[in-house]
């Protein structure tokens, strides 16, 4: 052998055994000897006492995924026991985070190319203890020492494939949110397949998509207070967060109940690292919808109680904010149906509620508490802080108008078919909800009333306080045979109801809106019928009482029905109130007062007939909207077109309310001549008694 293959020799055979030698140093190594160090370098980095208080040890073992050469590179496995991280300073909590074993797997061929590979890692018995304090502070917000802003940024990437663990317990103290958690997290003993909770329709979709969803394997237990309310939960989860694998999606499932709202989930979560996308099915139900607000700050209206079954789809890392969409849901409000798809976008300034919902039969009764119409037992149900009182027709429970700013929206809601009772049918609804910085508008609401339209435009201006609203409301085409279907005389009717309204006003309820209103009020009849029979068809008592008073109990033939209020400071003030009929021309006169709802009316009927109409003094309608007094005023009757023509009065009104005419059923209408003699500054000719 010649010199220089002995050298080579020697140094391949020195370098052999020198890596023999390090190999066996490192499989021998008693690597609990570098933990102080280890634990000292983690606690200076985050400033809490961070310590491996059991055995540390790593054994080497080929990684069976691997192909290739690559299988023949034993890989680092690092068994870690009884580790702890500590607390803030200003914490009573000794401890932060415990856990019982911590086991992970390192890649040596990606550290040559500075990646900290870790495809898993293993948590046995985690315990943690999380806290947030009024004032922002939170012991999961670590401090770290600031860098040298002309330092160069590492080039070494850390990541984490998935993390498996073991049964747990989890407390939350939220100050901010005023929220105590306490969870517990235990295995299942079997585990449970994904299509065994949500279906196998949906784990064929999950899997048609590319996606592994996998079986339950622990048990979930939450107990605490959400927001202020009482809060209580179960469920199930994965066993494995794939932080990067999104074939692997983690799934979820959960009952829980805050204060009076139940929440059902079943699905997946998909990128858990980063919250990426959520595919649940969702069942929502409770006494209001109203009451969702402080558990996810989406504004919705007060509602009677409610429940909805749908697909939520979440995108949580759009470039506009987080996407969450609430497909194809069904359910209930009340006794209405509701069907839709909404979509809700964590966008700046403001969030953003956009959709379109339909309703195949809505109750009327069931819109009620959207304006705090509904019964004081109704509220107190839903949760309402107000009481309407015994002597009020108008709702004085408030808008909860602070709620406003906190997102837009543009809704679409739809009722087929509205019920109100089988004597007064709406036929349907359409409404376009806009809310855009506190100002909330409905524009058009639509009903379909009798045949007709009712056509309003709402505007609410929640920018103020109190709020300012303006409501312009169009009556047209009312058929009075559809408006009381089972009034007989009506039923060969060709008369309709026409009117027009214009009120604003300002205040934070239906009572205080038309307690300080402003505006103008007119309404128009023809060819129609009435009767004591009639009123109390309306459930209008005094009505009865006026019509028994001056017809007796036969039903009269309403030519033309003319009123014109105008309306300042919540006084409704009658310019002109004339019913035209066979047998007499009837004139009402006087205030209806909304902000204290007081009626201040006379009523005094002209005869066309001799001796047609025996009373001989006006009728009066005194006393609270909720349940007026009639009677007879003790003074003669007086001829009252003969003073309105004295006074000038009945002219601009009559001009006015002449827009309104409108044939009916091909027939000219007769209220036209009534309108044009008054125009013209005349009463109708009467007979004198």
């Amino acid at each position: 052998m010649t010199r220089t293959r002995k050298i080579l020799a020697w140094t391949f055979a020195s370098f052999v055994v020198l890596l023999a030698v390090l190999v066996l140093v490192i499989v021998f190594f008693d690597w609990n000897r570098i933990k102080p160090p280890l634990n000292a370098k983690v606690s200076e980095e985050l400033h809490r006492a961070f310590a491996i208080n059991g055995n540390l040890s790593v054994v080497w073992q080929r990684e069976p995924d691997e192909g290739g050469w690559r299988a023949w590179v034993p890989w680092p496995h690092v068994v870690a026991e009884d580790l702890s991280l500590g607390n803030s300073d200003w914490s009573k909590a000794p401890q932060m985070v415990t856990l019982k074993r911590v086991e992970l797997r390192i890649s040596p061929l990606a550290l040559l190319a500075q990646r900290v590979v870790i495809p898993r890692i293993d948590l046995t018995e985690p315990n943690a203890s999380l806290q947030r304090l009024a004032d922002g502070r939170a012991n999961w917000t670590f401090k770290f020492d600031p860098k040298d802003p002309s330092a160069e940024p590492s080039n070494w990437v850390v990541d984490i494939g998935a993390i498996g663990f073991d049964k747990g317990h989890v407390t939350l103290d939220d100050q901010n949110l005023k929220t105590r958690l306490d969870v517990l997290i235990d295995p299942l003993g079997k585990p449970i397949p994904f299509s065994d909770i949500v279906g196998v329709k949906a784990t064929k979709t999950a899997q048609a998509q590319g996606a592994v969803p996998q079986d339950y394997a622990f048990a979930l237990k939450v107990n605490g207070q959400y927001h202020g309310e009482k809060l209580a939960g179960q469920g199930k989860i994965g066993g494995l967060l794939a932080l990067q694998d999104s074939t692997r999606p983690f799934p979820l499932q959960a009952q829980v109940k805050v204060a009076d709202s139940s929440i059902e989930l079943a699905g997946t979560l998909t990128d858990p690292m980063n919250l990426g996308a959520l595919d649940l099915r969702l069942k929502l139900a409770g006494t209001s919808l109203g009451n969702l607000y402080p558990l996810t700050g989406i504004t919705l209206p007060d509602t009677p109680p409610y429940a909805t079954d749908g697909h939520l789809i979440g995108k949580l890392h759009e470039p506009g904010g987080a996407v969450y969409r609430y497909e194809d849901f069904n359910g209930k409000i009340g006794d209405s149906d509701i069907h839709g798809n909404l979509t809700y976008v964590a966008s700046k300034p403001r969030p953003k509620l956009s959709g379109a919902l339909l309703s195949n039969q809505v109750l009327f009764t069931d819109l009620a508490p959207l304006i705090g119409a509904d019964s004081n037992a109704e509220q107190k149900a839903r949760g309402g802080d107000s009481k309407q009182p015994t002597d009020k027709v108008l709702p004085v429970e408030e808008f909860k108008t602070d709620r406003w700013r906190d997102m837009d929206a543009d809704v679409e809601f739809t009722g087929k078919r509205i019920v109100h009772s089988e004597k007064l049918p709406f036929n349907d609804l359409y409404t376009h909800l806009v809310l855009t910085d506190g100002v909330l508008s409905l524009e058009p609401l639509r009903f379909g009333v009798a045949g007709g339209n009712l056509d309003a435009q709402i505007r609410l201006n929640g920018r103020t306080d109190p709020l300012e609203g303006r409501a312009k409301l169009t009556a047209r085409g009312f058929k009075l045979k559809q408006l009381f279907p089972t009034f007989e005389p009506m039923k060969t009717s060709f008369g309709e109801l026409n009117g027009d309204a214009d009120i604003t006003g300002r205040g934070n309820s239906v009572a205080k809106l038309l307690g300080s209103a402003n505006g103008n009020l007119k309404m128009l009849i023809n060819d129609g019928a009435i009767s004591r029979e009639l009123m109390e068809l309306a459930g209008l008592n005094v009505g009865n009482y006026v019509v028994g008073k001056i017809f007796g109990d036969k039903e009269v033939k309403i030519n033309c029905a003319a009123a014109d209020f105008g309306i300042e400071s919540g006084l409704a003030t009658v310019r002109l109130f004339v019913f035209d009929t066979e047998n007499a021309i009837v004139y009402i006169d006087g205030t209806a007062n909304m902000a204290t709802e007081q009626l201040d009316l006379t009523v005094t009927p002209e005869s066309k007939g001799w001796r047609l109409i025996s009373l001989r003094s006006p009728l009066y309608v005194r006393g609270k909207f909720i349940k007026p007094d009639a009677g007879v005023k003790a003074v003669p009757l007086m001829l009252r077109g003969a003073g309105m023509v004295a006074l000038g009065v009945i002219a601009a009104p009559a001009a006015g309310l002449l827009a309104l005419v409108a044939p009916s059923g091909g027939e000219p209408s007769q209220c036209a001549p009534l309108l044009e003699q008054m125009k013209a500054g005349n009463v109708p000719k009467t007979v004198k008694h």
